[in-house]
This record gives structure tokens, sequence and C-alpha cells, in this order.
């Protein structure tokens, strides 16, 4: 049987005369708590070219119009289309060198990947599985974004078991034979990063192929990061399929979707845990979670009134996450006024529990590496927002793209 969970996409990058230190922007997802992060990014941006164009940062939801911003987007996009700021490399995988400033080196590979090989329903075996559970009711208003966008930009990380370090790491060796498709400093604090164009994709491939039947476990692909974005294309493509004949249904572009992927054993991949605040609680929060967690596992919250108080967590990471947000979920349930946030730099969760009274900080532990790939090749899911693959400022930022239409 013919191996079609990767394929090599048609990538397309920005022209030569783009500035790329504006054109990258990170995740949409990211510093939505902090509008003062994206304001500086709109006048770093200005009216150069921009992924911040292309995409629609959370932090802006509620407070624009949602479908006059996503018709905006959308014919943003097709203008860069029809003016070649974006232009297509053919048919290649890009190897993503990233320094940030906490790691020298991070490295990753941008390939597409089949979606009817993938699924996030908890306990269905696939190649490639969602890593925390899938809130299906944030897939609707991702889906309006996606379903009349020409192009797809994606912030999705994979994350794959390659211990010997034989795919990744062998072509960083050979870096000096690939092209050089850009090498430039990212905006704020996000770090310098590189891209070598790869052309040989078949042999890519067959070494996915062989690292699939070396691991036994039929688990190819662990989503790391963009869980809900990878859900929302499956969601867009399930959608369209139904009116596709067969042979369409083989070759349309909406089948793929555009990820980095990277080995779970990379050095300057780290683990970081992702915290919570939850907003407007009433005085019992704090003692109804201690009961709740029941733990020995020593952390801490942190209000703007009480500073810190120590919290005792399971010892295992994935049900410390468990207990937590089955709490949080219960609580907002009963307290129609509370709302819950998820930041993934610890310092930052506490500056925003300091801004807004009668909300609670909660800190919580790290997951090992172990911990993460075992627990889905199980067939569970961690609960959403368990575990973030490095500091904010690390997180991936929109740079490539490739059509859907």
């Amino acid at each position: 049987m013919a191996f079609t969970t990767i394929k090599a996409p048609h990538i397309l990058l920005p022209s030569l005369d783009v500035d790329m230190t504006a054109w990258a922007v990170i995740a949409c997802d990211q510093f939505t708590s902090q509008m003062d992060y994206w304001e500086d990014v709109e006048k770093l941006v200005g009216d150069k070219p921009s992924t911040l164009r292309m995409m629609f940062p959370e932090a802006y939801l509620g407070k624009v119009d949602d479908v006059s911003y996503i018709n905006k987007v959308n014919e943003t996009i097709q203008r860069y289309l029809d003016s070649n700021v974006l232009v297509d490399q053919g048919e290649c995988f890009i190897l993503v060198d990233r320094k940030t400033s906490v790691v020298e080196r991070r490295l990753g590979l941008m390939i597409s990947i089949d979606l009817e090989d993938y699924t996030y329903q908890k306990g269905v075996k696939s190649l490639i599985r969602a890593s925390e559970a899938t809130i299906v009711d944030r897939i609707p208003p991702r889906l309006k974004i996606r379903e009349n966008a020409p192009v797809e930009l994606p912030h999705i990380l994979f994350l794959f078991d390659d211990k010997e370090r034989e795919i990744i790491e062998k072509l960083y060796e050979s870096r000096n034979d690939l092209e050089k498709v850009y090498d430039f400093d990212l905006n704020k604090e996000g770090g310098h990063i590189t891209g070598y164009k790869v052309t040989n994709t078949n042999k890519v491939i067959k070494q996915f192929k062989r690292l699939l039947k070396k691991n036994k476990n039929g688990l190819l692909f662990i989503v790391g990061d963009g869980n809900h974005s990878l859900a929302t294309a499956k969601a867009h493509w399930d959608k369209i399929k139904v009116n596709l004949s067969p042979k369409e249904r083989k070759t349309h572009p909406a089948r793929y979707a555009l990820v980095e992927a990277l080995n779970i054993y990379d050095e300057g991949l780290i683990f970081e845990p992702i915290h919570r605040v939850v907003f407007d609680v009433e005085d019992d929060f704090i003692p109804g979670l201690n009961k709740a967690l029941g733990g020995e596992y020593s952390s801490y919250t942190y209000t703007k009134e009480g500073g810190k108080a120590e919290l005792k967590m399971p010892i295992k990471g994935p049900e410390a996450y468990e207990k937590v947000q089955a709490y949080v979920d219960g609580y907002l349930a009963s307290h129609e006024k509370t709302t819950v946030d998820y930041i993934h730099d610890e310092d930052q969760t506490i500056e925003v529990a300091k801004k807004h009274p009668g909300s609670v900080a909660i800190i919580m532990p790290a997951l090992t590496k172990g911990d993460i790939f075992d627990y889905i090749a199980l067939d569970k899911v961690l609960p959403r927002k368990a575990f973030s693959m490095g500091h904010a400022t690390e997180k991936r930022y929109y740079l490539e793209s490739q059509r859907i239409k």
C-alpha cells in the first residue's frame, strides 16, 4: 500500500523584496490577554506586507467585527497572490533552524500531511493523533476563517519519535548543500530563523515510512501545538470532500495540511507548562481547588489580594492537568461570570493576575517528553492546554504557507 501520510507541498514564501522581520508574526493564539503586544506588532508592521494581515489574532476577538475582519484578511491574501508577494517555491520541504533567547538551535521540517490519517477523537487509532482534548465548540469560529481562505498559514507543530536522529538531524548536517531561502531576525524577541529548501523529498518520505515500521505502535505523529487549528483543517476537509469525486478527493489541496515536524528528542525542544488565570472567582475557589487535587507536589496560586498560596498537586504531570482542568471547568459551569485564560510564561501569568482583582493564577508543573508521547501512544489525550513547546516568544511564527483552494 502506498504511503500517503506525508506529501511534498508547493510552499509559498514572500518575494525577495519583502521585509521578513515585518512579514513573520507569532501565532494567533499567543498573548491573548496582552493587547499591548499586538499594538507593538501593528506599529512594527505598518503598511508592509505581513502575515499579520493574513490571520486573525485571538486577542482581537470580541473587539472587532469578525465578518469584516475575515473578509479583509482573505482580500489581502488574494492581493498578495495576484501581486506575487507570495511566490511558489515548487515542490519541496523546508528545513527550519530556529534560535531563540532560550535555546541555541531547534530544528524542524515543513511538510504536508494527509488529513485522512489524522483524528482528534479519543481512543481512535490513527497515524496522527491529537495530544490534548479537542473542544469541538472552538472549531466553528476558526472554520469561518478557513472556509474561504485561498491559503493556509500554519502554526501547527508535530512531534515524532526519532531517537536515533536519522531524519532532520541528517538533513541539517548536509545543509550547506541546500538552497537557503530565508535567514533573518524574528520580531518581538522571537530569535533568529533560517530556512533551507529540501528538494529530495522522496528520500525523506521513505525515512518517515521506515520510522513508522520501527516504532510499531501505529503512531507516527502527535500534534504538539495547534491542536484546534488542525482540527479545523480536518473539519473543513470533511465538509468539502462530500461533494468531490473519488479522483478529486485524492488531489484536492484542502486534503493536506502544512505543518512543522520536530523530533521529540531535539535538544532545543523544551516542554513548558501552561498556567491558568481564572478571573472573577469567589473566596471558595482556592480551598475547593486544593480539596479537589489532594496531591503531594508543592506548587502555588497567586492572587493580587493574597499573594502566593500553597497548592498541592498530584505528583504525576498528566494527572495534575486532568484534576485542575476538571475543577476549573466545573467551577466555570456554576459561576457564569468566571472566565479562564491560558498563559505560557510563569511571570506573565502572575502579572495578569496582579492586574485583575478577583483573579487567581494557577502555576502548573512541567511535563516530561516521556510523559507526553507515552501517554498519547496509550490512546489517551491530555486535557487542553497541558503543555507548551517553549516559552511564549518561542512559539511558531507564521512564515510559510500553501494553497488550499
